[in-house]
Parts: structure tokens; sequence; C-alpha cells
């Protein structure tokens, strides 16, 4: 990860376009290759950012008082955040190694066992591949295969929020690069699932399953696939 501290102002163009004027921001690089700007307010919300995949390129910038220029290009759909930087504060990178992923309080982990031990309750036919599979950013709590073969990666949660659906889709990005695994869809699986989260896994082609805790560890119904 690389920590930057400038003084910038930024422009988002693409199908959308949004400006914020010369301030001292704070910008961090992902080795994902995520790009957000934050403030120093609003908790961990960004004030702007481009997911992966995407670029970024550098270079000197002498107008109007910058000392640099800075392009973050959106690798499919080509949209762009520029940061035009007068004065950089800090800059520094740190090697933060594969994250372990998220500990789960007992309810999910419990959930995330049950739903392995049995898991044609999601379909006939479907087979696991592993609990808790690797990946760069933190484990996938469960990939499976369904009736058809498919790699499909499930993500468990007591609550669905978005939260967990953004999780569930950079974890998607990345399987979906592994060609022995390609094409991988998502399941997110929760007790409740909110309607945010639904409307967003399903605009991102996300089918959500609403488990029952108790039916579960007496296996008397299965899950409800929407």
């Amino acid at each position: 990860m690389r920590l930057v501290i400038a003084r910038c102002s930024v422009d988002y163009a693409g199908k959308l376009t949004a400006h914020l004027p010369m301030a001292p921001r704070l910008v961090l690089i992902k080795a994902d290759g995520s790009v957000s700007i934050h403030a120093d307010d609003r908790a961990y919300k960004p004030l702007n950012w481009m997911n992966p995949p995407c670029s970024l390129r550098e270079e000197p910038y002498e107008e109007n008082g910058a000392i640099a220029r800075w392009t973050v290009t959106h690798g499919k759909s080509g949209e762009r955040l520029i940061l035009t930087i007068e004065e950089i504060l800090h800059d520094t990178s740190h090697e933060l190694g594969l994250d372990p992923g998220l500990q789960k309080d007992g309810v999910e982990a419990h959930l995330q066992e049950l739903l392995a031990e049995h898991i044609t309750t999601l379909g006939d036919g479907w087979s696991l591949i592993r609990r808790e599979y690797p990946t760069a950013i933190g484990p996938v709590d469960i990939l499976c295969r369904d009736s058809d073969s498919a790699t499909v990666a499930v993500e468990i949660k007591r609550r669905g929020e978005i939260d967990g659906v953004e999780q569930l889709t950079r974890y998607l990005e990345l399987l979906n690069r592994d060609p022995h695994l390609a094409p991988v869809r998502g399941i997110f699986a929760a007790q409740e699932i909110k309607p945010q989260a639904r409307v967003l896994a399903v605009d991102r082609g996300i089918n959500c399953v609403t488990l029952d805790y108790d039916a579960l560890r007496g296996i008397e119904h299965e899950g409800t696939l929407f």
C-alpha cells in the first residue's frame, strides 16, 4: 500500500463528472490497484475513488502553482480520476502482505461450517471445493461447484449489508482472473439481507440466499434462493 498526503484538486471524468477543489487530502493506492481520496472526516468513506482494474500515470505538471498531475484510468470503462498536485507532504509505501481476513463471530463461523457441511442446501448436485479459499485480499468463505460444475463463491454474513456485497465483488474480480476457476459467480448468504444490499447484489449478478440458522442446524429445510 502507498500512502500519500498531498495538497491537490481532484477531477473525475466519465459518465458523471465531479470536482474536489484544492485542499490537503489523503491518497491511498492499494496493491489491488484501487485508488481512493480521503478527507479528515467521513469515517472510512472516500471522497472519490477508482476500483480496479486501473492504472496510475504520474507526470510533471507546472501550471497555476501545480507540480505534478496523476491520472488514474480505469482499464475497462476508460473513466479517469485526475489529481492535480501543488505539494506532497508525505509519501510512503508499506507491504502489508496477505490479509488473514475478518474473523467472524460465532454465528457467522458456524453458518459457514454448516453450509460447507451441507452444501446441497444451495442445490442438488452441488459440491464443496474448499472453505476459506485464499485470495490476495483474504479468504472467500466457501468456494464450491454447482450441478453444472460451474465455480461459485459464497460470502456468508449474519446480517447482509452493502459492505458484504462489495467484499464479494472484490473476491469475484480476483477469482475470475484464474483460468482454472473462471467463470466464477457469486452467492451472498445471510440470515437477513438488507434491501439495499439485495438491490446491489442483483445489479452485479450476485444471487442472494437467506439462511435459517436453526433450520441449518437441524437441516429441516433449505435456504431461499432469490
